[in-house]
């Protein structure tokens, strides 16, 4: 959750992004509308100078206030959810192989011993007769 670190009371007019600049200031600039996409200077609006700490995201909320919230680094939030997911599930069905893994095994001999019969006779190579190529004639045409 946002956590107000310093109470200023920034009045907002539409058109221009309010941000907290480096030194800890809030600052304005105009907003990019069509085509003037030029680079826009910044003004102060109000100097605070507020200390930033890595880790956190600084902001101006909607009372015109200074605030900041933890930031997530990493992005690999939903994937330890799935890992997690998959888990549970990979348990639930270990409990059921348990009791099919019996008649597996019985059938997984029957067929290796199939298997061991199969490789003892050799196979025959087949081969494959180059065919000729035949010479077609092209026909002059006459004008």
């Amino acid at each position: 959750m946002a956590q107000v670190v310093a109470k200023v009371g920034v009045k907002k007019e539409p058109g221009y992004l309010y941000f907290v600049d480096r030194r800890g200031n809030v600052a304005r600039s105009k907003m990019a509308r069509g085509k003037s996409r030029g680079k826009a200077k910044q003004q102060v609006v109000a100097k605070v100078g507020v200390k930033k700490e890595a880790g956190y995201l600084y902001f101006i909320d909607k009372h015109g206030h200074i605030a900041r919230a933890k930031m997530k680094v990493g992005g690999g939030g939903r994937r330890k959810k799935k890992k997690k997911a998959k888990k549970k599930a990979k348990k639930k069905v270990k409990k059921k192989k348990k009791v099919k893994k019996k008649k597996k095994k019985a059938k997984k001999k029957k067929k290796a011993k199939k298997k061991k019969k199969a490789k003892k006779k050799p196979k025959k190579k087949v081969k494959k007769k180059k065919k000729a190529k035949k010479k077609v004639k092209r026909k002059k045409k006459r004008r």
